[in-house]
């Protein structure tokens, strides 16, 4: 990889300025934005500002090390350059370099030692304390492989294809894949590549859906026929899921507390052909209320502090904070309590969260079932980025009575 057109800096500068000093801008969008208005760009020039953008965002505490220096609006160039310099990127000498000193960099960059694991893991100091406090020795592990940089995996959508077809179909299209043994719907991309411009994603043959993600449908165990209630549904990647393990028979009821996640849900939903879905914005308490004891299955894919997907959200490290993080577990067991009515007795929940933190995961499920023995766990499933794709937990809860 190398850097030798001056666009191609300024376009990186300026999402890594957006991404790390306007409020409410998130790195995937800012990304997107920036390659769509510059259509002149071609693969290879898109694929290096892609890669380099988020790789400063991923290393922000580490070169921050090397520049000697806190990021501020008026020295993301200097980051750029000692980004460059660390990952031996050949790059021109542009003038935007100019009066930086390289000599200081390259010093920090000879002595190939860093003064803290923050620092040689690039997270804020406190988020190294939790994740040491609840994962142990194990911590840094984790962290290594949330460093890299996240697999593209696909889940064919069944109610329109199969894996084989799909990976035909794309090969015809120049994206080459393949399948996952443990993931029946999974296909995984050889190399990055826009499969938003393929028409197989515009005929709705698959969704970008991380393995590990898939698994939640899964244990949900769903069947056609049932009435299924996905509290926290968002735009919809899990319950496009649920559709198609139902074969689009049945009712899924998708719930979000934001109105234009259930809009975007019901793009997809048109795309991929699942016509089993209603959804329901919740505007108060009433419409739970309203759905108390109907559902055969309930899916609370909970708000999280999202440690787990950290190699395809590297920005949020920057942007949560053990304030945060406090408050959610406040929300997920609120939702718990709350949600968990809407099951039928004999009924069955998934409770998942894409947290790689044991207080957001089975203690959260442990503290649920002491205040509510009506309930019984059957089983849990945590998955660690060590394991190659995301971290997720996800828990599997019977309503008995």
């Amino acid at each position: 990889m190398e850097l030798i057109h001056r666009n191609l800096l300024i376009g990186i500068h300026d999402a890594l300025q957006e991404t790390f000093f306007e409020k409410n801008k998130y790195a995937d969008k800012v990304i997107e934005r920036l390659l769509k208005s510059h259509k002149k760009w071609g693969s290879e020039d898109r694929k290096t500002v892609s890669e380099i953008f988020y790789n400063i965002i991923r290393w922000k505490k580490r070169l921050e090390y090397y520049m000697g220096e806190g990021t501020k609006p008026g020295n993301i160039y200097k980051m750029i350059l000692a980004y460059l310099l660390w990952s031996k990127t050949k790059y021109k000498k542009f003038e935007e370099f100019e009066g930086i000193k390289i000599a200081d960099i390259l010093k920090k960059l000879e002595k190939n030692t860093v003064p803290s694991t923050a620092i040689q893991h690039s997270i804020p100091d406190w988020l190294a304390e939790t994740l040491e406090k609840e994962l142990g020795d194990n911590w840094e592990k984790e962290m290594i492989a949330l460093n890299e940089q996240a697999p593209t995996v696909l889940r064919a959508n069944t109610l329109k294809t199969t894996v084989r077809e799909l990976m035909d179909e794309l090969k015809e299209e120049n994206v080459e894949s393949f399948s996952l043994k443990q993931y029946p719907d999974a296909v995984q991309l050889e190399e990055k590549k826009n499969v938003f411009l393929t028409s197989a994603f515009k005929d709705g043959l698959f969704e970008v859906q991380d393995a590990s993600s898939q698994k939640i449908g899964e244990m949900l165990d769903v069947q056609e026929g049932m009435r299924v209630v996905d509290a926290c549904a968002g735009a919809g990647g899990k319950t496009l899921h649920l559709a198609a393990l139902m074969k689009n028979k049945g009712q899924i009821i998708a719930l979000d507390i934001y109105e234009w996640k259930l809009a975007e849900l019901k793009r997809r939903a048109k795309r991929a052909g699942a016509h089993n879905i209603e959804t329901r914005t919740i505007t108060d308490n009433k419409v739970i209320k309203r759905l108390q004891e109907k559902a055969d299955r309930l899916l609370i894919d909970a708000p999280c502090s999202g440690l787990g997907v950290l190699k395809r959200n590297p920005d949020s490290k920057w942007k949560i904070d053990q304030e945060f993080i406090d408050r959610i577990k406040g929300e997920q067991q609120q939702i718990l309590q709350d949600y968990s009515k809407i099951l039928k007795k004999g009924g069955r929940m998934v409770y998942a969260t894409c947290s790689i933190l044991p207080s957001e995961n089975n203690e959260q499920v442990e503290k649920f079932l002491e205040n509510n023995p009506d309930f019984k766990l059957l089983k849990d499933e945590k998955i660690m980025p060590s394991e190659g794709y995301d971290g997720f937990y996800m828990a599997l809860i019977e309503r008995l009575k």
